[in-house]
């Protein structure tokens, strides 16, 4: 695990203006994609960013940025499907930043292929990153905001777990599952005043589907199940991230919020 730098936080006068001055928000997978968009609009509400993902580079590059505009951020390189890495990250937000008051659970894979090419292993490490480290997470990082009496966990789902599409079971099972823990998970920390909503993306540009969607044939079919017609951009997720992450959100828990461009309306 590597500790990279912590930029200083905006000043008193702007921070007390925010709505989310003097929370810490932990972000998965933060080094890039929505990951990297959720702590840059977190970061410019006020919040002070913990940045989780396995690439020490790329989280710094996020770091860098936010502290370029005012913002703190650390950035603490983690696998946060190894246990013992994860609860020094924890233990880190903890003694650096005042413990986890919002948890981004964004960090996951979106395979695709059929189901009877699919081996055990396969199944088994994508619901080890995709569930298992969601609810490791939360379960960890979730003890500091129940000592808080407050606290909000958004778990980055997607619309392939509320309807069917082929050749994404995997990734469909996975995603599915995160919306029923975040609904659970509401009913069973309310008691201590924390918020546990799921947020459905539909299909977002990123550095990792540029490719796909830039093809002609592949890029036009995608947009024919979009009334839309048109991708969304990263930061087109952060204002739903900072509402759901503020006081704005206090009567809102066990919820999914889809923002896909109106594809499960159809």
């Amino acid at each position: 695990m590597a500790n990279l730098t912590l930029h200083e936080k905006p000043p008193a006068d702007r921070a007390e203006a925010l709505p989310l001055s003097g929370r810490t928000a932990v972000v998965t997978g933060a080094g890039r994609g929505l990951g990297r968009a959720a702590a840059l609009a977190l970061a410019g509400a006020g919040a002070r960013l913990a940045l989780l993902g396995r690439t020490a580079a790329t989280l710094q590059a996020v770091a860098r940025e936010i502290g370029a505009a005012g913002g703190t951020a650390e950035a603490i390189a983690t696998d946060i499907t190894d246990e013992a890495q994860l609860e020094r990250a924890v233990a880190r937000v903890s003694e650096r930043l005042g413990g986890a008051d919002i948890l981004i659970n964004n960090a996951g894979e979106a395979p695709v292929g059929p189901l009877l090419q699919t081996r055990a292993a396969d199944i088994e490490q994508l619901l080890r990153l995709n569930v298992v480290a969601a609810m490791s997470c939360a379960r960890l990082f979730g003890a500091s905001m129940i000592q808080k009496r407050r606290g909000r966990v958004i778990n980055i789902a997607s619309v392939v777990g509320l309807s069917g599409e082929s050749n994404t079971c995997l990734y469909a099972a996975s995603k599915g599952a995160l919306i029923a823990f975040s609904r659970t998970l509401a009913v069973e920390w309310a008691r201590y005043g924390i918020t546990v909503n799921a947020v459905a993306p539909g299909y977002f540009r990123t550095d990792l589907n540029a490719a796909a969607l830039d093809d002609p044939e592949v890029g036009e079919r995608l947009l024919k199940k979009i009334p839309l017609r048109r991708v969304g951009q990263p930061a087109e997720l952060g204002p739903l991230l900072v509402y759901l992450s503020s006081d704005a959100s206090a009567f809102m828990t066990g919820s999914v919020l889809v923002i896909d461009g109106g594809q499960v309306a159809r």
